[in-house]
């Protein structure tokens, strides 16, 4: 988990216990089955992750707009990819085995 966390921009760290609560929001609401959970964070967390890019971007040719996407994918995620191994890690030390 350290070695991902690296990778995500300190700025957008705060994506993964957002998207966290999201999903389980997610849960408990019943909008989604389980097994879409992830894939809506992932859409969430490249959605938010470009609102940032976009908001702290000043792009002033094809390059950099290639490259504000390429970030907000990646950032996006890894992010959502963060919230879900955290709810599999809580999942997983509630069993007994």
């Amino acid at each position: 988990m350290e070695q991902i966390m690296n990778y995500i921009k300190p700025e957008l760290l705060i994506l993964a216990p957002v998207l966290y609560l999201l999903g389980a929001g997610l849960k408990k609401a019943q909008a989604f089955a389980d097994k879409y959970i992830p894939l809506a964070l992932g859409a969430a967390g490249v959605l938010l992750a470009v609102v940032w890019v976009l908001a702290t971007t000043d792009m002033t040719g094809y390059k950099d707009a290639l490259q504000a996407v390429f970030v907000a994918l990646t950032q996006g995620i890894l992010a959502a990819g963060c919230s879900v191994y955290a709810n599999q890690l809580v999942k997983q030390s509630g069993k007994d085995e």
